[in-house]
């Protein structure tokens, strides 16, 4: 993925991101949240989902059990994503 996201308040600088892989049968894919920093210093939480590497846009599903996956990647390794979240951190 690269650094930048197009955001409905501009560009904004990609400081952190978690992902969750996840599989439907056959299908292989990543639930991913990131948090991000417009120019103006704004920092924004997206949730997307990514298929070979790739940020796609569209509603995110995520199971239940996946939920709690993400939340202890978040918590353990990305600490200022957690704190934006919610779940303690920095």
């Amino acid at each position: 993925m690269e650094n930048t996201s197009a955001t409905p308040w501009g560009r904004a600088q990609r400081l952190d991101a978690a992902r969750v892989s996840q599989r439907a049968g056959d299908k292989r894919f990543a639930s991913v949240v990131e948090l991000l920093e417009s120019p103006n210093g704004q920092r924004l939480v997206r949730f997307a989902y990514s298929t070979d590497g790739t940020a796609r846009r569209g509603p995110v599903t995520l199971r239940v059990a996946d939920i709690g996956k993400l939340r202890a990647v978040v918590v353990d390794k990305h600490p200022d994503l957690a704190d934006a979240l919610g779940w303690g951190g920095a």
